[in-house]
């Protein structure tokens, strides 16, 4: 494809900050652009002539209008969130193309349901902490820069004052590009892990529907299940889940977040009891351990942990 077709992004040259790099990133994944040069031109420049040619502008030409593709914060005017927390160019990036970025990586997995529910999520506690970052305010206040955050990763990136890279027409490209690399990767693990905890929501409230018992939660397979019942106020009381050694383990419900107290114990007799002994005193022929604190037990097999479940609750 000749460059004169290709989409032209631009942004302001000279030193970079995480917002103009993560709304690189962003649009990069919903417009499913690749790599500078091949599907799409990126110009850094403070040149108005350039910045007039641009596809889509950000970060610079003092022009926010979304249906121009301009998505400056700079001028007098500039676009506020709700609250008032002024809009970066990362967020006002994420809030036209966000949904687009989210649905592009969770299309491959058929997972397009959590996309809306994802999106909004990663501007609450990314994009919207990019916003406060960038114009050093906050609605509490005066925002301080965290040293091992995402913003001051990012402006390590930019050539030190004696580096022959921080000169020059094309000074911090490469290492703009290299930011980039890094603000892509965390986004995309972001939406990955947020993706996981929508998934294993939706098979904790499958699992619940169809439960002969809607004390306890029987799941195919391990994954985070606690914060789904404390979302949804289900009335668990233990769970069952499998092992990667084999074993099924018996969990049991804390009554709160963050608590190490259960909703109902396994039972006293068993506690801290393994093997044969707790097979007599339980029941349970394939009973394998019972914590001493009576939080978690496990059997060979499912059944046999349900049927532990089964007693406890019945005890």
């Amino acid at each position: 494809m000749a460059n004169d077709t290709l989409p032209i992004l631009v942004t302001h040259s000279g030193k970079f900050h995480c917002d103009e790099v993560f709304a690189y990133a962003a649009l990069r994944l919903a417009l499913g652009l690749e790599e500078a040069g091949r599907d799409h031109v990126l110009l850094r420049t403070r040149t108005p002539e350039l910045i007039a040619s641009g596809t889509i502008v950000w970060d610079v030409g003092t022009v926010y209008d979304e249906d121009t593709g301009r998505f400056d914060h700079h001028q007098r005017g500039a676009p506020l969130r709700s609250d008032g927390t002024p809009y970066s160019s990362a967020g006002l990036i994420w809030k036209a193309y966000g949904l687009r970025a989210v649905k592009a990586l969770l299309a491959p997995l058929g997972c397009e349901r959590f996309a809306q529910a994802i999106a909004a999520e990663v501007d609450a506690s990314v994009v919207r902490r990019i916003d406060e970052i960038d114009n050093g305010v906050s609605p509490a206040g005066p925002v301080a820069r965290d040293s091992l955050g995402l913003a001051s990763l990012v402006g390590d990136f930019n050539p030190n004052w004696d580096d022959a890279a921080s000169t020059g027409p094309t000074a911090g490209d490469a290492a703009f590009m290299e930011a980039a690399a890094l603000v892509t990767g965390v986004l995309k693990r972001r939406v990955e892990s947020l993706r996981a905890r929508h998934m294993a929501e939706s098979e904790v409230l499958d699992a619940h529907r169809s439960a002969e018992d809607p004390r306890l939660l029987i799941l195919a397979r391990g994954m985070p299940w606690k914060n789904a019942v404390f979302a949804h106020d289900l009335p668990v009381i233990f769970a069952v889940t499998p092992a990667s050694n084999g074993n099924w383990m018996l969990d049991t419900m804390p009554p709160e977040p963050g608590s190490f107290a259960q909703r109902l114990p396994l039972p006293e007799a068993w506690a801290g009891l393994q093997a044969d002994e707790l097979a007599a005193e339980s029941g349970v022929p394939d009973a394998v351990f019972v914590h001493l604190r009576r939080f978690v037990g496990a059997a060979r097999s499912r059944d046999g942990a349900v049927d532990m479940a089964r007693k406890a609750l019945a005890l």
